[in-house]
């Protein structure tokens, strides 16, 4: 009862913005129940204690001072088994390093903890984000799209709208760095329309290699993509446009100059252009061989695209997305411990009803003798 009533004078406390008050409070708050212990049914009290200790000290500026004494309690929590305190300050050290940019220490912690499995929904939806975050940082865009995935399909179906509009604006982005169009149907969305307004604008900068047009957009929203930490992500999506736009003049024309190539493409010299097309063509995105002498790209025919591997790999990401959903449908669903095993009879029970059986038997069978005598 006590640890819920410094909970709520710790919010409270907050949204008046009297912070200092409020972190003095979480703090005898913590330091009360290490001293006195707490029960199992006081764990999710204290969770949201450290949770609002840290949001405190986040919106005071100084996070990373209490960077050791989470990892302290983080190592109490997880010998105590307290699967939702461990979640919690998992979760706020990693936003911990995430807020000064320390991916290398973000992903060193997640590459030695171990998650809980018990943890709730909310927990889970937070720590697949911030994996996201990290793998795409790290180019790792496949897994990064995973867990971005599966971060939404956590996260509460109605409310949480904020935490929907963070994930979406990184998801779309790990998209069109992976070579996707994100469907258009969710920038209609009532709740994300608005927000989204730039990545849909940036959506189709990409989607028709307009270079100048995606400069456009990075110059007027540049600002906006650096607070919702996009920007050095968005700024990697500059050779996607060129591809697209190379991929384009690819389909639209079979023979083409390189200098035209180059003022489609609004680039420098035709050297640039040259050098361009051959990286594409070296990594598959066109079918095409240049003719340094003359100056000029000539297309191939396309090949037959059932004839190669491409089906196979579309097929295999769709079977491993179908898993993955199952797995986590499986993890996601609890029971009553040893609830399997309640009604089962042990083996003396076992034992005795079997020598009950076989006694009933031989009483059957001496009335049919007597019958018969």
């Amino acid at each position: 009862m006590e640890f819920y009533i410094e909970l709520l004078l710790t919010v409270h406390l907050i949204d008046q913005q009297k912070l200092p008050e409020a972190i003095s409070c979480a703090e005898f708050a913590i330091h009360r129940s290490i001293e006195c212990g707490q029960k199992r049914s006081a764990e999710p009290i204290v969770a949201k204690v450290y949770f609002y200790f840290a949001r405190a000290h986040e919106l005071s500026g100084t996070l990373a001072s209490i960077r050791s004494q989470l990892h302290s309690r983080l190592r109490t929590t997880t010998l105590r088994k307290d699967h939702e305190g461990a979640a919690v300050l998992i979760n706020l050290l990693l936003r911990s390093y995430l807020e000064q940019s320390l991916y290398e220490q973000a992903h060193r912690l997640v590459s030695k903890c171990s998650f809980p499995d018990q943890a709730s929904n909310g927990q889970w939806a937070r720590y697949l984000y911030y994996l996201g975050r990290i793998q795409a940082t790290q180019l790792e865009y496949s897994e990064a799209q995973t867990h971005l995935v599966q971060a939404l399909r956590k996260a509460p179906q109605h409310g949480a709208v904020g935490f929907k509009q963070t994930v979406n604006k990184l998801l779309i982005v790990v998209e069109l760095l992976l070579g996707d169009i994100p469907d258009r149907a969710l920038f209609r969305q009532p709740q994300l329309r608005a927000t989204l307004l730039p990545y849909f604008q940036l959506t189709q900068a990409v989607k028709t290699g307009n270079l100048a047009r995606f400069g456009e957009v990075v110059e007027n929203f540049g600002a906006k993509f650096q607070a919702e930490n996009t920007w050095s992500l968005i700024i990697r999506l500059r050779h996607n446009v060129i591809k697209t736009g190379i991929r384009m003049i690819n389909l639209s024309y079979s023979r083409i100059s390189l200098v035209d190539v180059a003022q489609k493409l609004q680039l420098d010299s035709a050297e640039e252009a040259e050098y361009i097309v051959a990286k594409a063509i070296r990594d598959g995105v066109i079918e095409a061989v240049i003719d340094h002498e003359r100056g000029f790209v000539k297309s191939r025919e396309i090949a037959d695209l059932y004839g190669t591997l491409e089906p196979m790999r579309q097929f295999h990401q769709r079977i491993k997305f179908c898993l993955d959903i199952y797995n986590q449908s499986v993890k996601a669903m609890r029971f009553p411990p040893k609830s399997y095993n309640k009604d089962l009879e042990t083996a003396e029970e076992r034992r005795e009803r079997e020598q009950q059986d076989l006694e009933y038997a031989k009483e059957l069978a001496e009335d049919d003798d007597d019958d018969f005598a």
